[in-house]
């Protein structure tokens, strides 16, 4: 959709998948509205070009159908900007940039990436997180492709049931299990992977547009209160 089309429009469909993984995002509230950093960073960025957020519950497999198919403007949705993904959509510029961690259960004694040889490790499937577990020497990846709207939780529940012994997954996601008495978070990794907002290929207007308001939010300072706010451990990525 162009700029002038959503500026028609008022609104500004998001699509992301309906789950708990806070301080990143919570469920869709009964208003519509969603805690968490990333939808209040969408909220400025949308205030900043004059609309309103709608957001589109999507499992994690159907997020780029979803795009091609017209049924949201963008995703928003903890996308790293891959050349994979980079053949299905174009994107922003980052609006957070994080590392990768490895959870495990608690009595687990790993500490590296060299100590997973016969491990099963979980990641999402085509995601960064699998592009690192792969790294892993002698690991085996356990790919799990987005079928349901809670693949996090289903990774969590895996690795609690012994299905898989851990799972790879963005580090600020990560954290807070660390206090679960069932896991442990074991290593993370400096991968400073991107994220970004994805579009439609060749949607050029309404990706500048959202640059612009990006652009605009971080050299006020918005977005970092809103970073600081939400993930006050983790250093504000885009000085």
């Amino acid at each position: 959709m162009s700029e002038l089309q959503l500026l028609e429009s008022g609104v500004l469909t998001l699509g992301c998948g309906d789950l708990q993984a806070p301080p990143l995002f919570e469920l869709i509230q009964d208003d519509g509205t969603r805690p968490g950093y990333e939808p209040m960073a969408a909220a400025l960025v949308a205030a900043q070009m004059g609309l309103l957020i709608d957001w589109v519950p999507l499992e994690w497999s159907d997020f780029y159908p979803a795009l091609h198919e017209g049924r949201v403007d963008a995703i928003w949705c903890g996308q790293g900007i891959t050349e994979a993904r980079q053949q299905l959509a174009d994107f922003t510029r980052p609006y957070a940039v994080f590392n990768e961690s490895l959870v495990t259960r608690r009595e687990s004694t790993v500490s590296n990436p060299l100590e997973c040889a016969g491990l099963r490790i979980g990641a999402i499937a085509a995601s960064t997180n699998m592009a690192v577990t792969e790294t892993f020497p002698g690991g085996i990846p356990v790919s799990f492709d987005g079928a349901t709207n809670d693949v996090f939780g289903d990774m969590i529940a895996a690795t609690r049931s012994g299905e898989i012994d851990g799972f790879v997954d963005d580090d600020v996601v990560m954290v807070p299990l660390d206090d679960d008495p069932d896991l442990r978070l074991a290593f993370t990794i400096e991968t400073r992977n991107r994220w970004g907002i994805a579009v439609r290929r060749g949607d050029d207007d309404l990706r500048n547009a959202l640059d612009g308001a990006l652009g605009t939010i971080i050299d006020n300072g918005s977005l970092a209160e809103v970073w600081h706010a939400h993930m006050p451990d983790l250093p504000w990525p885009l000085s």
